[in-house]
């Protein structure tokens, strides 16, 4: 009898503009195609971020420009990379593809 275990892959902080939107949707729960707080929360936390809940709370702030309480249009998606880069670090770069 094999025993498999299941490793949780976790991006590298380093990736394209489309990887991050694809990681992103991982964590839409509800697959209406827009992020919450909550999924972000789950997101920063699966990347093991301290204080994952505060950061997704600013990244909402930040990034949630008519104020609904989701990250769905274009302009939303970029000032959460924009977010991401500055605040958290990570190394999101345009694909030249």
């Amino acid at each position: 009898m094999a025993i498999m275990r299941c490793i949780k892959v976790h991006p590298s902080r380093e990736m394209t503009v489309d990887e991050f939107k694809a990681w992103l949707r991982n964590f839409d729960a509800d697959h209406d195609g827009r992020i919450s707080q909550e999924e972000l929360k789950d997101a920063l936390h699966s990347l093991r971020i301290w204080f994952g809940w505060w950061k997704a709370r600013q990244g909402m702030k930040e990034a949630d420009c008519n104020h609904d309480g989701q990250i769905g249009n274009a302009k939303e998606i970029e000032k959460l990379v924009n977010y991401a880069q500055q605040r958290l670090h990570m190394k999101i770069y345009q694909s030249d593809w």
